[in-house]
């Protein structure tokens, strides 16, 4: 009898963990494309929940990854990944100064901004109008798409603790977003 008890309590636990909904912390509002010539025009957009604009707002500070890849689709095998873009944006408060600074890396250069109004740098830092990708020279024709990953970490292990404290998570929270399909060459 006992046994029986605490299968159901199991099974009714695991039922609770995995049909739960995940909560929302973040989404990606905007993930409009352009075509022009060889190059592909990315602009998007995420917006934070409560809890993430509370911890900005007490001086916590948010390290933003944004993955922008372009992918060809395939019929039979995984989609291929075509070229991207990396953008790492950082988001503090310093209230002994009461300024909002936001910093922006793709790898090559930093830009940093330092902003009076909380709102204002929340648009700049959470948003990439127009990124350009530059379709590699000669694309095969077929049907591509643009995906969007934001990825917010928590922490930077070093590589060694990394791997061997692989239960201690490294990312606040990942989302991805894919655009429309779109052609590039003459499409049968």
């Amino acid at each position: 009898m006992k046994f029986k008890t605490a299968f159901c309590f199991l099974l009714s636990l695991l039922c609770i963990l995995c049909l739960s909904s995940p909560s929302d912390c973040a989404e990606i509002k905007k993930l409009d494309i352009k075509l022009q010539g060889t190059h592909i025009y990315v602009s998007t957009a995420v917006s934070l929940d409560e809890k993430h604009l509370e911890e900005l707002k007490n001086g916590i500070t948010k390290e933003l990854h944004f993955y922008i890849d372009a992918f060809k689709v395939w019929n039979i095998w995984p989609d291929e990944f075509i070229t991207g873009k990396l953008y790492v944006r950082t988001i503090q408060y310093d209230p002994v100064k009461t300024e909002h600074i936001a910093t922006s890396s793709d790898g090559q250069t930093l830009i940093e901004k330092r902003f009076t109004s909380f709102e204002s740098m929340l648009q700049w830092a959470l948003s990439i109008n127009e990124l350009g990708i530059k379709i590699p020279q000669d694309p095969e024709p077929g049907a591509y798409f643009v995906r969007v990953t934001v990825v917010s970490k928590i922490r930077k292990l070093p590589p060694v603790l990394r791997d061997l404290l692989i239960f201690i998570p490294e990312n606040e929270f990942k989302i991805k977003k894919d655009s429309p399909i779109f052609y590039i060459g003459n499409v049968r």
